[in-house]
């Protein structure tokens, strides 16, 4: 592969995590507002915050491209933000059960922005472009530490949840969630 075939590449990798980003910037606010907990809620706020300055960094690096930012809508992101949304949507979740839940899906977005974003680093540091790669490496590193952040407020969750007379977690209702019911 040459130099132009990579940079064809990188651009519309580019191009799909914008859409993917922005994607983003129109569900965590609904995440955040069904999450139960105030940590919950507050962390999908924050990285509302970093998402918006993801947005404007790959927006900065199509910039100096000399490339748009349309493309094609990210059907991965789609389809991750679809699972979220049936989260949101569960009336049989609820508390615990319901943050736990919107946890899960948050981090399958978290894997999918952590494997995308690796991939257009790698391709700018092969191109030279520096000022490209560190903004994606500073990008990379903050949805590394959201996984993290989210793995740490999913176990404290689990620790403190109620566990229920037959063993299994229990929502505020006391009914069985559907994975202890399964």
């Amino acid at each position: 592969m040459n130099h132009e075939e990579l940079k064809e590449i990188l651009v519309e990798q580019l191009k799909d995590i914008y859409s993917a980003e922005k994607q983003l910037t129109k569900a965590l606010p609904k995440m955040a507002q069904a999450a139960t907990t105030k940590q919950l809620s507050g962390g999908f706020e924050e990285h509302l915050k970093q998402t918006k300055g993801h947005v404007q960094r790959i927006e900065t690096i199509l910039e100096e491209l000399g490339e748009n930012t349309k493309g094609p809508v990210c059907k991965g992101m789609e389809g991750l933000v679809e699972e979220g949304s049936e989260v949101i949507e569960d009336d049989e979740l609820e508390g615990e059960a319901k943050d736990v839940a919107l946890i899960a899906a948050a981090q399958r977005v978290e894997h999918y922005e952590i494997a995308a974003y690796g991939c257009v680093r790698a391709y700018a540091e092969q191109l030279g472009m520096d000022e490209a790669a560190s903004l994606l490496e500073q990008t990379l590193e903050e949805e590394k530490q959201t996984d993290q952040k989210l793995n740490q407020i999913s176990q404290t969750l689990i620790e403190n949840a109620d566990m229920g007379t037959e063993g299994g977690p229990q929502g505020k209702t006391g009914r069985k969630t559907r994975a202890a019911r399964a």
